[in-house]
């Protein structure tokens, strides 16, 4: 039996940002299947697990992605009014990462700034790296996909 972390937020649970979530087709369907083969799915939302709340301020990384933020030389601040939110992500992105500390793949909600893989919120423009928790769960070895992955052709 494997385990598998997805944001919560793809599985239809109203955890983002705007108090909503963003249900994936795609990513439900696969769900079910690995679940069929006996694999433990494990819902989490990084943000909620670090004591943020939902609905909550937007927030973006500062200064470098995730695992610039995981080595303490980045941030993530509340859009707006610029709020340090860094050691919300990291606890929220460790907690989360604890539900399944024998997962070997994720997939999580693309350009978030805790689970975006590969592209995400920097500085204000969509860049090139990681979110807080996709970081972290790549350091340990965690296969990361998006749900974007999952619809594209």
């Amino acid at each position: 039996m494997a385990q598998r972390l997805i944001s919560a937020c793809l599985l239809g649970q109203n955890c983002r940002y705007d108090g909503a979530s963003k249900p994936a087709a795609a990513v439900i369907a696969q769900v079910a299947i690995w679940q069929a083969a006996g694999d433990q799915v494990v819902a989490v939302c990084p943000e909620e697990l670090g004591g943020l709340g939902t609905p909550r301020p937007a927030a973006e990384l500062r200064g470098g992605d995730g695992h610039a933020v995981l080595a303490a030389a980045a941030r993530v601040e509340r859009v707006g009014d610029g709020g340090d939110v860094t050691a919300a992500f990291a606890a929220g992105a460790r907690a989360a990462a604890a539900q399944a500390p024998e997962a070997l793949s994720a997939v999580l909600k693309a350009n978030s700034p805790s689970c975006g893989c590969g592209r995400t919120e920097i500085d204000g423009q969509r860049r090139l790296g990681d979110g807080v928790f996709a970081a972290l769960l790549r350091q340990r070895g965690v296969a990361v996909k998006t749900d974007e992955d999952f619809t594209r052709k």
